[in-house]
This record gives structure tokens, sequence and C-alpha cells, in this order.
């Protein structure tokens, strides 16, 4: 018989992640972390593919970060190439908490380019978290050639990602700040005055810079052009 069939403890595990309801699911997350069992990292990781509820399925993160590496670390990497979204990224927070380098080369740039927002924006966090430091420039170029891309909330992840690399990403900014797609010129403007001054407030910092972007659009004044002759 398995450990699961065995173990009184472990079925109602089980059951609890399965439960209807939410408080009965954060309760048996919170205990599998609080008692990590080996057999319950499968269904853990199961359960974050599916889990709707957002406060359960961080309980189910910081369950797997209280078990060994050696057990969640596969069952992860696995998850980051499953064909449903929340699947991916779930894995691919869950890993940014595990901390592990050796994930890194899992978050390939198609991983960090997922057509799904979420996900892309969970990979990005787990990739300035897991990057090695010979890496970090590279990382920046592939991060940076996702300008411009999204929401508000789409932009504000991927600046914070950039930010993160610091002054490698300075160089791959400065191009974007001379992009031709005046979207890209604006969120690489405003990223990098979130990098030189990380006070400063997202929405401020953009339009800030589509300000600046307009204005370098704008056709100039008789006056003006006289004076660049």
């Amino acid at each position: 018989m398995t450990e699961t069939k065995q173990d009184p403890e472990v079925a109602r595990a089980l059951r609890g992640l399965a439960d209807g309801r939410a408080p009965v699911r954060l309760r048996t997350a919170l205990a599998a972390g609080a008692a990590p069992r080996p057999c319950l990292v499968a269904p853990l990781v199961e359960r974050c593919a599916v889990e709707p509820d957002f406060f359960v399925r961080d309980m189910l993160t910081w369950a797997l970060t209280r078990h060994p590496v050696s057990l969640t670390l596969p069952a992860l990497l696995r998850e980051v190439r499953s064909d449903r979204a929340q699947a991916r990224g779930q894995a691919l927070h869950t890993l940014s908490k595990v901390a592990d380098r050796r994930a890194y080369p899992a978050i390939t740039p198609a991983v960090l380019a997922d057509p799904d927002e979420e996900v892309a924006r969970s990979a990005w966090r787990a990739a300035v978290v897991l990057v090695p430091d010979e890496e970090r420039a590279a990382l920046a170029a592939v991060l940076a050639a996702q300008l411009g891309r999204g929401g508000q909330p789409t932009r504000l992840s991927l600046s914070r990602a950039l930010v993160t690399l610091g002054e490698e990403a300075v160089p791959v900014l400065d191009a974007g700040a001379a992009a031709a797609d005046p979207r890209v010129r604006a969120h690489a403007l405003a990223t990098l005055r979130l990098l030189h001054d990380p006070d400063a407030g997202f929405a401020a910092a953009i339009e800030e810079a589509r300000r600046v972007v307009a204005l370098a659009g704008a056709p100039g004044t008789d006056e003006e052009h006289r004076a660049d002759r």
C-alpha cells in the first residue's frame, strides 16, 4: 500500500486540498508546510495549477518552499512547460521563492515572452532572482525586447525587473529610448527614470516619458527650424 493510503494525516491533507471551501484549503496548505512530507509535493504542485484563490495559492507556494529542493525543483520545472497558463505562472512564482539558481536555464527567452501576461510577469520576477551574475546583461537584453508590451501593470512589472538588474540594463534602455516605436521609447525612458530615482512613481514616470516622446516628435516652429540651421 502507498503512504497516502496508510497514513490518515496524508489522506486528510489530500481531501483538504480538494475541498470546495477556500479556508479549508488554506489551512491544509498551512499544515502541509508546517509538517512537510515528501508525498505531498506532487499534490501541492498539482493544486497550484488549478487553485482559484490567490491567498491559497500563496500558501501553497510557501508550503512547497518548506520541502526539500531536491523534490520540489524537478516538479516545478516540469510545470514551467505546462500547457496550462496558471500552472506555468505559479511554478515560476514558486521558483522565485525557492531561489535555487539551478532553475535559471529553464527560464528561456520563450518563457520570458510567454503570451499570457501574468505568466510573463512571473517569469520576469523569477528571472531577476535566479540569474547568475555573468548573465545579467544578456537577460536585460531579452527583457528589453518587450518594452512597450501590455497595459500599465505589465509595463510596471517589466520596469521593476529591469531596475533590479541595475547598471546592466542601462545600455538596452538607452537603445530603447531611441527606438522608432513611441510606446517603447516612453517605457524605456520611464524605466531609466525609475532606475536613477527609485522613489519616482511609475505613473508619473511614464507620463513624463510620454511628454518627452510627444515633444520630440512634434513639428517645430519656423523660429525653431531657423535656429537649427
